[in-house]
């Protein structure tokens, strides 16, 4: 069985990324940070479905230390990473400080990319594997007083398609999915009334279900997509 790699696993996305492929047969390293103990009973509720098998590691994303702390606790082959890690501000970039900015940088951009970074040897050495992020409409159109966020997942969105170029030959693909608006604890900020009219602005009139991306994903990871590299995957309900 694979072993897939899920970062920020206790989020919405990240917590629907890990019932969708423990159901799957998926073995799975579940990363998270400050909802470690969440991790920890997901995991019981998964291996009491499942005959799989589960690990969860602790790391801090918003310094350079939490890759390594990460990349030390594994003693499996990694054969998928999803990284799924991500923080957001709502707010103008002049009001941000400047700690805020370094640490949005850190968590959704530099320490991904380190991470994969460290991982790659071993993909390439075997020639698989697979290389999953999750991305985010503003990465391609950008979000007023989301401004560090949007440059980040830009900044995601031009990792994949270079770094697809680089290791396809080594048979390993790289590939995002760029959520719109998702029902998940990120939205908490906004009001009823604010959500009511976010989803009217959506074509489909509604805001995406946490399994309807970790589904896309899970195609992603599958060889039904064996040909898809360098994708961002858009699923955003025609927005």
């Amino acid at each position: 069985m694979k072993w897939v790699l899920v970062t920020g696993a206790s989020g919405g996305i990240g917590e629907s990324l890990c019932r969708t492929l423990a159901a799957a047969g998926y073995n799975l390293v579940m990363h998270g940070h400050t909802q470690v103990d969440a991790l920890q009973e997901l995991k019981k509720e998964l291996l009491a479905l499942h005959a799989i098998e589960m690990e969860v590691v602790a790391a801090d994303f918003s310094s350079l230390k939490g890759v390594s702390d990460l990349v030390n606790a594994l003693y499996m082959p990694i054969d998928a990473i999803i990284h799924n890690s991500g923080i957001a501000h709502y707010g103008l970039l002049p009001d941000m400080s400047d700690d805020e900015v370094n640490k949005i940088l850190h968590v959704n951009l530099l320490s991904p990319m380190l991470l994969t970074k460290q991982l790659l040897p071993a993909m390439i050495k075997k020639k698989a594997g697979t290389i999953l992020f999750i991305s985010s409409i503003w990465g391609e159109r950008g979000a007023s007083c989301e401004v560090v966020y949007s440059t980040t997942k830009g900044g995601i969105n031009t990792f994949v398609k270079s770094l697809a170029k680089e290791v396809g030959p080594s048979n390993i693909r790289v590939n995002a999915i760029a959520p719109g608006a998702v029902a998940t604890k990120m939205m908490a900020d906004f009001t009823d009334e604010e959500l009511q009219q976010l989803a009217q602005d959506i074509p489909m009139g509604r805001l995406a279900q946490p399994d309807e991306i970790s589904s896309i994903a899970l195609f992603l990871l599958s060889q039904h997509s064996s040909y898809i590299n360098g994708h961002i995957l858009d699923a955003n309900g025609g927005w």
